[in-house]
């Protein structure tokens, strides 16, 4: 059984040339998308948490937008 891709996201760009792929590679594929931008959004919260306040400001954030930030869950956007 294959099932077309019809990719919106822009992770899974580089598929939108194969035109059918099997059900269970498209849900795999997926899924290793979705765990890494899980994986980098809880590494660039932790990083986060070690700026400096000097080191905020200069991304332009404040100590307590940074709070706020860290706190978040990591399937959280």
């Amino acid at each position: 059984m294959t099932r077309s891709l019809q990719s919106t996201h822009p992770h899974l760009a580089y598929l939108t040339a194969q035109t059918n792929m099997p059900a269970v590679s498209v849900l795999a594929v997926r899924v290793a998308v979705t765990v890494s931008k899980w994986a980098t959004r809880r590494r660039t919260r932790l990083a986060l948490r070690q700026l400096t306040a000097e080191q905020l400001r200069d991304v332009g954030l404040t100590p307590v937008d940074a709070s706020i930030e860290t706190r978040r869950v990591f399937w959280r956007a």
